[in-house]
């Protein structure tokens, strides 16, 4: 199976932080992981952050941006889907951002796992849901 994932849950691999066992269990469990390539700039943007507030180092952080750029991840581009990503968040009120992630998703029909509770929690009720999975329920 595929699996959208985004940068929330790619944080987990190499950060302890919660559900950490839910997202390795999601990179060993044989799916193929997708994602768009906005993930590359989110992620490393997360680890700056670490670095910044000294929870990791700056040769630590160096190393968890190439171990996760080397990653077995398919990247996709946002020409075909910033569309309906865009769409989306103007009926919904939640950012382009997240909505790429999750029209991906829709386009690959397959789920989108997230650790974003607050985007999570606001479609969970939603026909979109079929798409939609939690970290925690991984």
């Amino acid at each position: 199976m595929k699996k959208v994932v985004d940068a929330s849950v790619a944080v987990k691999w190499y950060v302890p932080e919660i559900f950490e066992q839910e997202a390795h269990r999601l990179q060993s469990g044989g799916d193929v992981l997708h994602a768009p390539e906005l993930i590359l700039p989110e992620f490393s943007n997360i680890i700056w952050k670490k670095v910044r507030f000294g929870e990791l180092t700056e040769k630590e952080g160096n190393k968890i941006i190439d171990a996760f750029a080397s990653r077995n991840i398919q990247f996709h581009s946002h020409k075909s889907i910033i569309k309906s990503a865009f769409t989306g968040a103007v009926m919904t009120n939640r950012t382009v951002y997240d909505w790429t992630y999750l029209s991906l998703a829709v386009a690959l029909a397959c789920e989108f796992v997230t650790a974003d509770e607050k985007f999570y929690k606001a479609l969970e009720q939603t026909k979109l849901k079929k798409h939609l999975l939690w970290i925690g329920d991984v």
